[in-house]
């Protein structure tokens, strides 16, 4: 009989290698034909509700890391919460309207404008359909649990249904009006634009001084002079009709060789040193109060332009008085409104100057640019001309430069719910905390939401015109129309005429004929998702409103976290979501933004050839998402690494309890040893830190807990010493018992534990364990015992560990001298102080065995020789006697058992009594 034969060594079928990319998707096609996800929530239909609204991501091209970020933090957020007692389903959801789609039909060679509206809108639909599957599968393929075969969509019948009833609850209440005033306005997309929809990026701008002849100066200034003004639009200019000076600013009539100029008083330096004033005097200092309705003439125009007073007015940059354009400035339309100026908008949807603005006609606005300096260099008004570059907005989409443009829209009013809005962002939880200062100033300060967009993809607003131009928005027609989009879907709008959307019998003074037209804008996109409650919260039996969470990134506070809020408090009264949890945004590994141009973008489905998706889901645990969160192909091999970890000391427990039987051999706790249950002990009390933590959506530290836990208290440590029990000791020994049931304990709690992050693995695992449940996903997670005496247990134990800390140190110390080779060489002697003396004595352990050493004991007296620790003196020798050659210690009793030569006391004993057929076959290596 050979040697090993007489030891536990354990054998497991869960392998080393989780061979991910492979297994991954057939365990997921297990999950589904087994209905998982079905069969958790019917176990959970009885339980507390907990709601995360899933913000829809745009159906549009395949998911990148960003989008797994999201999805996987969604999911590690809904499955705990199932294996913590709420009935968590979590409906996925598509945006699938909008401009994007309309942008990847054009690149398809399709003419929008060359169609049939309702043959295009098909042409729309089955391209965001296709869009919606692939993103499904991908989202999917990361181990996301969810009701995919159920998720709602914006271009759904109901849900466009459902968005016309929000939308007619807010004409109920007066909140949407046409208007004209300036908007971001899209000359790539022809299209208005919200705040939502704009990205900054720098861009080179003229910087253009420019001189005004002062025509009416009131006395106060001399009508020789010149007002100066700075513009970084100079196409603007044909639409100026004032100059705005601050009323509060100090303003100078200076001369400068002869010419005078009216500038604020502060900007003087800065303007000579800029236009090369050499020389210069100070006629007159005045407040800008006082300049109030001064006229100026326009620099190229036979036009009056008006000096008007307005507080955004700064002394930043620029002369202190600003150039007014009303239909092409939000701050100038607003100070023009109360002037009652004139709203001139002089540039088309293509982003060309129109016959408003005589000699500039069909001439794109930045072409424009260069026609305007050389009449003003032509007339001598032109005082400087010089190039910055600065930041400027930018459409998200296509990424060119937006302008501001005064054209007739619909608008939701939200100065009528602000307050109201401003309360209910005060009840809510944000986690970042910051996101509620952030939120709460941006609903504080927000203008009114322009709602309606000039394209053909998505939902129509629900409006009708009278023979007069009156709209028509009653109660009556929206409601219809939203009963027939709920019928026939929002085609419809396109199929008929609009005397066939009304109701039957309508009439109205303003159409004496019976005639009737409808709106051709649809609902801006933010407003279709925005609207998302009152479809996927409200309707659907399987969830409830409000949400208890929203989860998106950061951008969503001026986007979906904001129009949720406002369509929600405008017809239900409060808030969609109960806590607002914010992520950062994926960057690569320099800190730079992830782009296709720069070549640096990480795709989920690479990551998941090469490492598995369970490697991303790690990722995603492992990092702090509170901000920005870098990553790179080197991050994802970090993480394998700590994968690897978790996945060997799993292995390593499962393969030493394969022979243990929780039924028959588990040790209650008041049974254990001292060690085994400071371990026990340190695995509940991980136990109530990863709930807790889980509770709080603090991922990172559930990583950092448990990969602490199983590299320092269980590899370094519990399962190092283990094998000398495990693999040594009779397979039915009581101290065997004790270590597997710590051990099998172990392994089943951080099999819940790990589930939400990582449900393939610990899936795996499941199958080896022996418990009822068939699927570690349909239990739930591990009781909190709180042990009795745990935190004295826990303080010996904390203090045996540090006095093992200091035995550890010389034993490296002995091994660089070359005294010893491996521990079991050592021989330790220990004179410890009295406090530790007395902890030695009460854990009445074998502290060789804790060790891993042959030889420990406690001398009497101080020792020479010997390293100096504050309440300790370590000496280390060799080990007296021979190697065991089946426990690998160096013993002096090696060979007392005549028929066993080569083995100690102990290892002999333990063959005797359990493996006799040694005794008369004899015992080999």
């Amino acid at each position: 009989m050979r040697i090993k034969e007489t030891l536990n060594v354990g054998k497991t079928k869960f392998p080393m290698r989780g061979n991910l990319p492979t297994k991954e998707p057939e365990w997921q096609q297990e999950w589904e034909e087994k209905q998982i996800y079905q069969r958790r929530q019917a176990l959970n239909k009885d339980l507390p509700t907990f709601i995360l609204h899933d913000g829809p991501p745009y159906a549009n091209g395949n998911i990148h890391m960003g989008h797994a970020l999201n999805k996987i933090s969604k999911d590690i957020v809904t499955r705990s919460k199932s294996m913590l007692g709420y009935r968590a389903p979590f409906v996925p959801g598509w945006d699938t309207h909008g401009l994007p789609i309309e942008q990847e039909l054009a690149k398809q060679g399709v003419k929008r404008k060359e169609m049939d509206v309702v043959e295009y809108r098909k042409l729309c639909y089955d391209y965001a359909m296709h869009e919606v599957d692939k993103q499904r599968s991908d989202f999917k393929r990361l181990g996301v649990s969810a009701d995919w075969d159920n998720p709602y969509l914006t271009l759904l019948p109901r849900y466009e249904a459902e968005e016309i009833r929000v939308f007619a609850k807010m004409v109920d209440r007066g909140l949407i009006y046409r208007g004209k005033k300036p908007v971001y306005w899209s000359p790539s997309s022809e299209s208005t634009l919200a705040e939502a929809e704009v990205e900054y990026k720098d861009i080179k701008s003229p910087s253009l001084y420019v001189a005004f002849p002062v025509k009416d100066g009131k006395g106060l200034i001399d009508n020789d002079a010149y007002m100066v003004i700075w513009t970084t639009t100079p196409w603007t200019l044909p639409a100026n009709v004032a100059i705005c000076v601050n009323p509060r600013f100090s303003y100078s009539l200076i001369k400068v060789q002869g010419t005078k100029y009216v500038v604020a008083s502060e900007r003087i330096e800065f303007l000579a040193q800029t236009l090369g004033w050499s020389d210069w005097e100070v006629l007159k200092e005045f407040k800008g109060q006082k300049m109030e309705y001064i006229v100026a003439k326009h620099p190229f125009y036979d036009r009056d332009s008006l000096v008007i007073l307005g507080n955004h007015v700064t002394l930043d940059d620029g002369t202190g008085l600003v150039h007014t354009a009303p239909g092409l400035g939000n701050d100038d339309f607003v100070v023009g409104q109360k002037y009652k100026l004139e709203v001139l908008s002089p540039v088309d949807d293509h982003g060309c100057l129109t016959a408003e603005a005589p000699g500039f006609e069909g001439m794109f606005y930045e072409d424009a640019n260069k026609k305007v300096t050389k009449i003003l260099e032509g007339k001598g008004l032109m005082l400087k001309l010089d190039f910055f570059t600065h930041s400027y907005p930018h459409d998200w989409r296509t990424k060119k430069p937006v302008i501001f443009r005064s054209t007739p829209q619909w608008f939701a009013s939200i100065e009528p719910i602000r307050e109201d809005i401003l309360k209910q962002i005060n009840a809510v939880k944000f986690k970042p905390a910051w996101g509620k200062t952030r939120l709460y100033n941006m609903i504080k300060d927000r203008g009114d939401w322009v709602i309606s967009r000039q394209r053909v993809w998505g939902v129509p607003m629900p409006i009708f015109y009278a023979e007069d131009g009156t709209a028509i928005m009653t109660q009556e027609t929206i409601l219809h129309v939203a009963d027939l989009f709920e019928k026939y879907g929002s085609n419809v709008w396109f199929e008929r005429t609009a005397n066939e959307l009304l109701p039957e019998g309508f009439s109205h003074p303003g159409s004496p004929n019976g005639k009737f037209t409808k709106e051709t804008d649809i609902l801006d996109v933010w407003f279709d998702s925005g609207s998302s409650h009152q479809y996927t919260l409200r309707t659907r039996s399987d969830l409830s409103f409000p949400a208890d969470m929203y989860l998106e990134g950061s951008d969503q506070y001026r986007g979906w976290f904001n129009s949720s809020l406002i369509t929600s408090v405008a017809v239900n009264g409060v808030a969609p979501y109960r806590q607002l949890l914010s992520q950062g945004f994926t960057l690569d590994g320099k800190g730079h933004k992830m782009s296709k141009s720069l070549g640096n973008v990480i795709v989920p489905s690479d990551i998941e050839r090469q490492f598995g998706a369970e490697i991303i889901r790690l990722w995603v645990a492992s990092v702090d998402t509170s901000s920005d969160v870098p990553v790179s192909v080197e991050t994802f091999k970090q993480v394998s690494e700590t994968y690897r970890k978790i996945r060997n000391t799993l292995r390593f427990m499962l393969a030493n309890t394969s022979d243990f039987d929780p039924q028959i051999h588990s040790i209650d706790f008041d049974n254990l040893r001292s060690v085994d249950k400071f371990l026990m002990v340190k695995l509940d009390k991980l136990v109530a830190q990863v709930e807790q933590a889980f509770a709080d959506f603090d991922f990172a530290t559930i990583y950092k807990a448990i990969v602490s836990f199983l590299t320092n208290d269980m590899s370094a440590f519990y399962l190092d010493f283990a094998k000398d029990v495990v693999y040594i000791d009779a397979p039915d020994s009581l101290a065997r018992r004790q270590m597997q049931t710590v051990m099998y304990n172990a392994t089943v709690v951080l099999a819940k534990l790990l589930t939400p992050i990582l449900p393939h693995t610990m899936e795996q695992v499941w199958q080896q364990l022996k418990e009822p449940e068939d699927y570690v996903q349909l239990t739930d997670m591990p009781a909190v015992q709180n042990y009795p005496q745990a935190e004295q247990i826990l303080q010996q134990w904390q203090e045996f560990m540090k006095f093992r800390d200091d035995v550890l140190k010389s034993l490296e110390k002995a091994r660089d001298a070359k005294l010893i080779g491996k521990s079991l060489e050592a021989a330790v002697t220990v004179y410890p102080q009295a406090e530790l003396r007395q902890l030695l004595e009460q854990l009445n352990t074998n502290v060789a065995q804790l060790l891993i050493v042959s030889k420990f004991q406690v001398s009497s007296s101080e020792l020479s020789n010997s390293d100096q620790y504050d309440n300790v003196q370590v000496q280390i020798e060799h080990a007296p006697g021979q190697v065991c050659q089946r426990c690998w210690m160096t013993k002096e009793d090696v060979g007392t058992d005549a028929a066993f030569p080569n083995l100690c006391t102990r290892c002999a004993k333990i063959i005797r009594e359990n493996y006799p057929e040694a005794l008369s076959e004899g015992l080999e290596k």
